[in-house]
């Protein structure tokens, strides 16, 4: 297993000689008439290039897909099947550039056989090349590290797991407990305690570059009082990395656990609850339904657009920070509702002042939740979840329900479960009961059913509006 540097060296020029010999093979004149003689492909030239012409082609291939690799080159310790899949989805990346360039510059164009030839030759030899050089340990010990701010709660862990445990990780903050008299005052300059018999191996802010210096496949939380960039931080680190996430039973009031466990003291977080194929047809359902939607609303969005230019009301779109899974957060955008306060918008407080005719009926008929299609696109959201709140009021839904954070552990939604039931933000503790049960019960036919739900509800809204504008003449 290579680490640091030699891992840097030898994964780049790995990759840049596989795609060079790659090149090579599929040029040969053997392969060339080999490949053109099966059906379909036949139709296709034959022609091997030569000379200067094969040089120009394997400068190029190496050229683009060493530089698609990029993000795969810093070590770091991930299993064996997620390895694969990162490096297959980084060589259809350079083949649709390869491909890209060969459409706008023929001088540079590969020609479309040996394109075709090339794919499933880099879809084998590269991500292969990326499993061997990066290996798991040979040691069948699971090897873990501990997270956390609480002495008594690492000092638990150690006496209840039995894995084999490499030491602790510590934030920058110091060490809490229920007895200030038991507080400990000794703490390095990154939040560790160097007197701590556990092994104190650095702080939270080297977590990266401890996972791969010590071969960690678990990291178990310990925290008593942390705030969200640290705790979901680490997190999605985990996740990242392809480690495994664990906490003490007596900690998962704000995290979602695998509801097989037993009785276990030591319980896995399920940091992705839905498996690779339902997110595969999630993400396929949300860029059809995104894209069709915006595609058939076209018209509208240019209308809307022009209509609230023609107020002159301020900015057509509104923005703002909501919260996205593992607590980040990120910008959602909606059609311009309401009169921007003097000062600048800061909220959505609905003032009688602010109000207009054409952000009443925008808001009545949802349509100003239309440029959250492009955040669905993006990948920022998707069409069905939890709906992302507003971050500035995340603590306050906390403390009116402890148990909130479980919303973050999957990407937020343009609609949800919570939504078609009309729970709203003013009752947290049921809204986050629906958005649970749709975390646990997701699929692609709940998701439709959910979207016909909610198609249904705008349609009514949309009647009553009529209705009401009917009486009011």
């Amino acid at each position: 297993m290579l680490t640091g540097w030699r891992y840097r060296i030898g994964s780049v020029c790995g990759v840049a000689v596989l795609a060079a010999l790659a090149v090579g093979v599929v040029n040969s004149a053997s392969v060339q008439t080999l490949v053109g003689g099966l059906p379909i492909l036949d139709r296709l030239a034959t022609n091997a290039p030569t000379g200067m012409e094969r040089l120009i082609e394997i400068l190029l291939t190496v050229v683009v897909v060493v530089g698609a690799f990029l993000p795969l080159y810093k070590p770091q310790p991930r299993r064996i099947l997620d390895m694969v899949t990162l490096a297959q989805k980084r060589v259809f990346v350079a083949l649709f550039a390869l491909a890209a360039i060969g459409y706008f510059d023929y001088t540079y164009r590969l020609p479309r056989l040996t394109l075709l030839t090339l794919t499933p030759v880099l879809l084998v030899a590269i991500p292969a090349w990326f499993v061997w050089i990066r290996q798991r340990p040979t040691s069948e010990d699971d090897r873990a590290v501990i997270i956390g701010d609480d002495p008594a709660g690492i000092e638990r862990v150690v006496k209840e797991y039995d894995g084999s445990l490499i030491g602790y990780v510590a934030p920058p903050t110091p060490y809490r407990s229920s007895d200030p008299d038991a507080w400990e005052p000794d703490t390095v300059a990154d939040g560790g305690l160097p007197t701590f018999e556990q092994g104190y191996v650095g702080g939270l802010s080297r977590f990266n570059d401890i996972i791969a210096q010590h071969s960690i496949d678990s990291a178990i939380l310990a925290f008593e009082d942390t705030d969200r960039a640290e705790f979901f931080g680490t997190l999605h680190t985990c996740h990242e990395h392809g480690i495994d996430a664990k906490t003490h039973v007596d900690h998962i009031d704000s995290i979602l656990i695998n509801s097989k466990k037993g009785d276990e003291p030591i319980v896995d977080i399920d940091l992705d609850p839905w498996d690779a194929q339902d997110r595969l047809f999630k993400r396929l359902f949300d860029l059809t339904v995104a894209a069709t939607a915006l595609l058939i609303l076209s018209p509208v969005i240019i209308l809307i657009t022009v209509g609230i230019k023609i107020e002159g009301n301020g900015p057509i779109l509104f923005e703002q920070e909501r919260t996205f899974r593992f607590g980040n957060t990120f910008s959602l955008y909606k059609f311009r509702t309401l009169k921007p306060e003097p000062e600048g918008e800061v909220g959505t407080t609905f003032d009688d002042n602010r109000r207009t005719p054409l952000g009443d009926f925008l808001r009545t008929t949802h349509l100003d939740e239309i440029p959250q299609l492009w955040s669905i696109l993006v990948g920022d959201m998707s069409v069905v979840g939890p709906r992302p709140a507003q971050t500035d009021l995340e603590d306050d839904f906390e403390n009116k329900a402890a148990t909130w954070r479980r919303r973050w552990f999957v990407k937020p939604g343009l609609t949800g479960l919570a939504q078609i039931h009309d729970a709203t933000s003013q009752e947290p503790s049921l809204k986050l009961d629906y958005d649970v049960e749709y975390i646990r019960q997701q699929s692609l036919s709940f998701d439709m059913k959910i979207v016909l739900r909610q198609l249904w509800q705008v349609a009514y809204d949309v009647g009553s509006l009529r209705e009401n504008n009917k009486k009011s003449k």
